[in-house]
């Protein structure tokens, strides 16, 4: 197994970060160019070497079978303008759960089941904020998958099951490489890739909205992203973890709509290079852009060129950090941003809103 490259400075991966921001949502939608596949190959093994005592994780042996079982529960998605994606059987009844980039645009699909069989299906909801969609498939008494809504473990073996470039049922291992994960730069063009998990199984064009499963069978996360070999990436591919789709999927059931803390302000990230050249007294943060009118950030006093540092005593270090504090509270509750403003820190209370409903 080849061991992901070590991150790049802060200087070379604002270089290069308009390229991977541009690419890492729709790097992993079928409708891409082939060039976008991952090159590495898939790991052979759950485990990282030596000889694993009562270890939990499946051994080489045990794959196939996970395999085996958990392919009925992923689908194949299939617009009408040509794109594909792929989809995991949420309920016994044809509820299909899926990212929402992979159905954008559309109201109707094919949904293509592992037995061969393939059946109209109807977009019922979307979110935006979190990249998932529910699509009802014309037919019953599915398998439907299992999640794991706790966040598996750095290590854990990490299956990768879906269609990426239209190749059906498709399977690749590796380990969740890592947790908590955002895409740098991501925040100026989607509020999605934030909080993910990241994984060295191998997640090409087409494997959005699959399932990433552990070894015991279960969905731990809803295949998301990928960073493109042409980026300097070897086998960084990203995941919603399961936890966050279960939950966003039963908002979507009980009235189509899923709540997210709102703070209407544009951020960017603050790197030390942008600091030093504006004089800031800090080498990290999120600097407000702008200040949506009416907002819950204008309401608490935030200005346009107010550097936050802070979130409720958590540091802020880019822009998708900030979006990722967000997901952890809920409309209506207030926090405490810590902010730098013409050279003093001030401390102020935010009362979150609610995001706005986006159209696909």
């Amino acid at each position: 197994m080849e061991t992901p490259h070590a991150p790049r400075s802060t200087a070379a991966r604002l270089a290069a970060v308009a390229v991977v921001a541009s690419l890492a949502l729709t790097g992993c939608t079928a409708t891409d160019e082939p060039a976008e596949e991952s090159s590495s190959p898939a790991a052979e093994t759950g485990q990282t070497g030596g000889d694993a005592v009562d270890t939990p994780a499946a051994t080489v042996a045990d794959i196939p079978g996970i395999i085996d079982d958990v392919q009925p529960s992923v689908v194949t998605i299939f617009l009408e303008s040509g794109g594909l994606g792929s989809g995991v059987i949420y309920t016994e009844n044809g509820l299909i759960l899926t990212n929402e980039h992979v159905v954008r645009g559309a109201e109707e699909v094919q949904v293509a089941f592992a037995d061969g069989q393939r059946v109209t299906g109807r977009v019922v909801a979307t979110d935006v904020v979190t990249d998932l969609a529910l699509v009802q498939a014309d037919r019953t008494g599915l398998p439907a998958a299992e999640f794991q809504t706790e966040l598996p473990e750095v290590g854990e073996l990490a299956i990768v099951i879906g269609s990426p470039l239209g190749f059906e049922n498709t399977a690749t291992a590796g380990i969740i490489s890592g947790l908590h994960r955002e895409i740098p730069g991501s925040a100026t063009n989607s509020q999605s890739l934030v909080d993910l998990v990241q994984t060295d199984a191998a997640i090409s064009p087409g494997n959005s909205g699959g399932a990433v499963v552990n070894g015991e069978g279960q969905v731990v996360g809803i295949s998301e992203a990928y960073i493109p070999p042409q980026a300097g990436a070897v086998s960084l591919g990203f995941a919603i973890p399961a936890g966050t789709a279960v939950e966003v999927a039963e908002e979507l059931l009980e009235d189509g709509t899923a709540e997210h803390a709102f703070l209407g302000l544009a951020p960017r990230t603050v790197t030390p290079q942008i600091a030093q050249q504006l004089g800031l007294d800090v080498e990290q943060g999120v600097a407000v852009l702008a200040v949506e009118e009416g907002s819950p950030a204008a309401e608490a006093g935030i200005e346009t060129g107010d550097i936050m540092v802070s979130l409720d005593g958590e540091p802020l270090a880019s822009s998708e950090q900030l979006l990722a504090a967000l997901r952890g509270f809920n409309p209506g509750e207030t926090v405490t941003a810590e902010v730098l403003r013409e050279g003093e820190t001030v401390e102020v209370e935010i009362t979150l809103g609610e995001r706005p409903v986006e159209e696909g």
